[in-house]
């Protein structure tokens, strides 16, 4: 068998894990998300959500180095150097560990000043908020911690492992929705202790899983000047990016706060939970396929790689799409059926992110080459700028009376400038890379998919009176027209052979 077959064996191993990781919390999370809002109340729904998302915030360091550390690791397996890999784990895991206490010392003072003073929170709820922030540092810090060891899994590409922790995290979670119910204490203050003690347990199994399965997950006392270089480089510039992201995110979320309050917050978490789960079947798509970009440009192999990013980036987004077209039309009765409350502006909010999340699809890809490649100075702070325009523009429709749902709108629209940037951008640093190819070959392909397949689930959706009916009608017209306009104008030949034959042995039909 070829490498290049065997590496594509890998990638499917992966991706059938990560699938199976997906159904798992994907049954369970739309089960706790409603147990959980009413249990909670909308209200304290939504003081967990803005507190939980201003904690993340910190993560904008962390966050640059986590990159860095998976990066380094995944380059080092594609050069085949173990020793110089043993190096790269002992120095990220010291460096996480120093990182973890600069975050509790900048959380513990500047976070809790911003919790008392500028938040928007009902007075009575502010010592559950406060619990509430407490327990999401701690899981925070120890995910920042644990980041060599979660790094060595997905550098492994070892993504099994991850498929049965979601069980074990599935059946921790139902039983928090019952704990949460029967607490005798305040249920915010719970919910937030009990899903730290999980995700404790969860990190504790990745150390032991790696210390036992990988060579390289052995501390050791090492100091490499030239190296702490490279990755302080890498991550100081990728830190630009990862701020911008996590900013506008949070700073979107401050932003509802301080024009809507939690009622709103708790309608943008929900939209984002919802949605969260749609883009899961990409992540975990595009996670299996994350390995081998870096480890083709590790090797040298453009022009299998230039492939691989076409393919990745096209079906991210048609993977996308057929899951996000009858959620589009039909946000609504889902969410009713869901939740049975759905809070006001949820529905347009879901609609909004679902743009921002197909946007996003196709960039994911592009972001990873670019990051293999390690050369990302220009391209993070044109890119972390482009990303922080959402803050801005938001804030200003806001300011002139604009609704709360202006702010998704702004963060799809700049997602989508975003998009062709990084596009161009990868040019530089690539002598495979064609930007022209690239967008005739994909953006060109996926929007004409998308004009077409739209019109009828557009037209059963309009003509048929609110309910059950035009729920079934639409979702069903909107999945087989998305399917079918894939297949005829979103494929080539060669893909379409592919794919049926595929069907034909799966089915056991003989030519």
């Amino acid at each position: 068998m070829s490498d290049t077959q065997t590496n594509n064996k890998q990638i499917a191993k992966n991706a059938a894990a990560l699938y199976f990781r997906m159904i798992i919390t994907m049954l369970v999370g739309l089960y706790t998300s409603r147990v959980i809002l009413n249990a909670l109340g909308v209200e304290d729904f939504g003081v967990y959500n803005v507190v939980g998302g201003f904690v993340s915030m910190f993560a904008l360091i962390s966050g640059a180095l986590q990159n860095s550390v998976i990066r380094f690791l995944m380059y080092e397996h594609g050069a085949g150097d173990k020793e110089r890999l043993k190096v790269v784990f002992s120095m990220s895991f010291f460096v996480m560990l120093g990182l973890g206490v600069l975050i509790v010392l900048a959380t513990e003072t500047v976070g809790l000043w911003y919790l008392y003073n500028k938040m928007v929170i009902p007075a009575d709820r502010l010592t559950a908020a406060f619990w509430c922030f407490q327990f999401s540092v701690c899981s925070f810090i120890l995910s920042v911690i644990s980041t060599p060891y979660s790094s060595s899994i997905i550098a492994n590409e070892k993504m099994g492992v991850y498929a049965y922790i979601s069980i074990l995290d599935a059946g921790f979670k139902l039983l928090i929705c019952y704990a949460v119910m029967v607490s005798p204490i305040d249920r915010l203050i719970t919910y937030a202790m009990l899903l730290f003690f999980v995700s404790a347990i969860n990190q504790i199994i990745y150390l032991i899983y790696c210390k036992r399965k990988f060579q390289e997950c052995t501390l050791h006392f090492i100091f490499n000047r030239t190296l702490f270089k490279q990755m302080f480089g890498f991550a100081g510039w990728n830190f630009i990016g990862s701020s911008a992201i996590v900013l506008r995110s949070q700073g979107a979320n401050l932003l509802l706060n301080a024009f809507g309050g939690p009622i709103v917050n708790a309608a943008n978490g929900i939209a984002n939970s919802i949605c969260n789960i749609v883009s899961s079947f990409v992540t975990n798509f595009t996670q299996a396929f994350n390995p081998q970009i870096t480890k083709r440009y590790a090797a040298a192999e453009y022009e299998s790689l230039m492939k691989l990013l076409v393919t990745c980036s096209k079906y991210s987004y048609f993977l996308m799409y057929v899951l996000a077209l009858p959620l589009f039309f039909n946000a609504h009765y889902i969410l009713k059926l869901w939740l049975g409350i759905v809070p006001d502006y949820t529905v347009v909010f879901v609609r909004w992110i679902l743009v921002f999340l197909l946007a996003e699809s196709l960039s994911r890809p592009i972001v990873t080459a670019k990051t293999a490649n390690g050369n990302i100075r220009n391209y993070q702070i044109i890119v972390g700028l482009t990303i922080l325009l959402v803050i801005p523009i938001a804030y200003l429709g806001l300011k002139i009376g604009l609704p709360v749902t202006f702010v998704a709108f702004a963060n799809a629209l700049v997602s989508i400038i975003v998009l062709f940037i990084r596009i161009y951008l990868l040019k530089g640093n690539f002598p495979f890379w064609s930007s022209r190819t690239f967008i005739k070959r994909v953006i060109c392909n996926v929007l004409l998919v998308t004009l077409i397949s739209c019109v009828l689930p557009s037209i059963s959706y309009h003509i048929l009176p609110d309910g059950l009916m035009n729920f079934l009608v639409t979702s069903i017209v909107s999945f087989v027209s998305s399917c079918i306009t894939v297949l005829c104008l979103g494929c080539s030949i060669s893909e379409r052979k592919l794919i049926f034959g595929k069907i034909k042995h799966v089915l056991h039909i003989k030519d």
